[in-house]
């Protein structure tokens, strides 16, 4: 993990690889951000000609580079656009600086050294950038074969060290938000790297090992359900999705308490650790990726892990509903009947639908502990990708004001997010001659049929959102921002926001 740390130094003296400013996109042309005065300096306030020489205009995402001048220590320059220039008063936007900080990692990576000069405010604005930073330098090079070596990444090594200029070492709320993008960066790269992790590797029980150890590590509470316990406990749902593999499933229960809690938040997460679709088959094309189909499960044990991290005064649960869908002789066929923990049963119609039945049985043990809210999240309907596209995640609930809630949450974090709607219209396409409800319905509106059938194990009174990441959670394109390409942690810094804002009294 890249190293964090805050410093008053003046950029001129500071021994670094590179130098990290920001330039904006003015209305006659690139303007130097703040933070970046000592470098302007010694160009003799030209810096912005400069670069606009060199083509920069400080649209987001630009990256322009420069020799560093006579007297600096750090023999570079990186200029990282921020966008447009902000209102008058109004500052930079956390996720500007969040990306071109990512950004500015991804460009260095190889280098020990970096002095981010990027513009601060306020330790809110450090937080930010040291979060981008950190996500931005992450790289997974584990089964490669330089991957045992620390130092490489494609014969590059990550970013080895941050510094960020302009922020106050001694002040109590600097070093909150310095060790705050610390925690938070280093689960949601876990997650990142449960998500890469081939499915050979990464089964069942292999998750769940995982997930032991760090709540050991953490003082997390941990529970896992192997097949003996599901099969006693009647989690129908998870048996039936899971019983085709020879690698059996899990339920593990995650459970960090705080004695000045007040409330108690519920995560469940799909953990189909790979998805073939079942007996219903995929298509050609479409199974390589789907070792990303616990992305879910993924987002729910680092959120935990940071919520622990963090010491937040709220109690947090987190469910992962972990089984792995092959086709086989023992498999769960299209027409049987499955009876799931909360005593409904399924008509299984479509096995590839099979992360709401994993999920239907943790939702209701989730249910059990009464807790003030659930939120559930899964990469579960190719629907919700067509509707929304690659990037943004869809949000359904049983509450209209906690998932209007959540979306501010998962748009402040930088979470693209849209809330959705459970049409009543639909849940009678799911009606079953033979057994309480089918797992498929309308094929029009999909992802809103598979959070009608997620609301059916909720239990009553309890408010509940629903996270279909099917898009963000896994990248097939290039890298942006600090958004690598393979498994992005799509979930996680949505929900330990919402447990933050939850400790705070800020919501519920």
């Amino acid at each position: 993990m890249t190293a964090l740390t805050l410093s008053t130094a003046a950029a001129p003296g500071l021994r670094a690889d590179a130098i990290v400013i920001g330039v904006a996109k003015g209305a006659k042309g690139p303007v130097v951000a703040p933070g970046a005065e000592a470098v302007d300096k010694a160009y003799d306030g030209r810096l912005a000609g400069v670069l606009e020489t060199l083509g920069a205009s400080g649209a987001e995402g630009e990256v322009t580079k420069l020799p560093a001048p006579s007297g600096f220590k750090a023999p570079l320059v990186l200029a990282v656009g921020l966008g447009p220039v902000p209102e008058q008063d109004a500052g930079y936007d956390a996720e500007a600086l969040r990306k071109a900080a990512g950004i500015a990692a991804r460009t260095l990576s190889g280098a020990k050294k970096a002095a981010f000069a990027l513009p601060v405010t306020d330790a809110a604005d450090a937080g930010a950038i040291g979060e981008g930073a950190l996500l931005g330098a992450y790289s997974f090079d584990a089964y490669k074969e330089n991957g045992k070596d620390p130092k490489a990444k494609n014969g590059k090594a990550p970013l080895a060290e941050v510094t960020l200029l302009g922020g106050k070492p001694r002040d109590k709320a600097y070093k909150a938000a310095v060790e705050r993008a610390v925690a938070v960066a280093e689960e949601l790269n876990r997650a990142r790297d449960l998500v890469n992790t081939p499915p050979n590797d990464l089964n069942p029980e292999a998750f769940a090992a995982i997930a032991q150890a760090a709540a050991k590590e953490h003082g997390i509470k941990v529970q896992v359900l192997d097949e003996k316990a599901l099969v006693k406990g009647g989690y129908g749902g998870i048996l039936g999705v899971g019983a085709g593999s020879a690698a059996g499933p899990r339920l593990v229960k995650l459970s960090y308490t705080s004695s000045k809690a007040k409330k108690h938040l519920a995560f469940v997460g799909k953990g189909i650790t790979y998805d073939s679709g079942g007996i219903s088959l995929k298509p050609a094309g479409h199974n390589e990726t789907m070792k990303c189909d616990m992305s879910g499960a993924a987002a729910v044990f680092a959120a935990v892990v940071a919520a622990a991290r963090l010491g937040l005064e709220v109690n947090v649960t987190g469910w992962l509903a972990l089984a792995e869908n092959m086709p086989s002789g023992s498999a769960t066929r299209p027409g049987d009947v499955l009876r799931m923990y909360s005593g409904k049963t399924v008509e299984v119609l479509n096995t590839d639908a099979e992360g709401r039945l994993v999920l239907a049985d943790a939702l209701w043990a989730a249910s059990q502990e009464k807790p003030d809210a659930i939120v559930d999240v899964a990469t579960l309907t190719g629907a919700m990708v067509l509707a929304l596209g690659n990037r943004t995640f869809g949000i359904m609930g049983n509450d209209d004001a906690f998932r209007t809630a959540l979306h501010e949450v998962a748009e402040e974090v930088g979470e693209p997010a849209w809330p959705m709607p459970l049409p009543e219209h639909l849940r009678k396409g799911m009606d079953s001659p033979t057994a309480d409800i089918a797992n498929m319905g309308e094929r029009m509106g999909g992802g809103l049929v598979a959070g009608l059938f997620l609301r059916e194990f909720v239990g009553e009174g309890i408010t509940w959102a629903h996270l279909d990441i099917a898009g963000p959670a896994y990248n097939e394109g290039g890298p942006f921002g600090y958004t690598p390409k393979g498994g992005t942690g799509s979930g996680v810094r949505t929900l330990v926001r919402l447990a933050e804002l939850t400790a705070a009294g800020e919501l519920g």
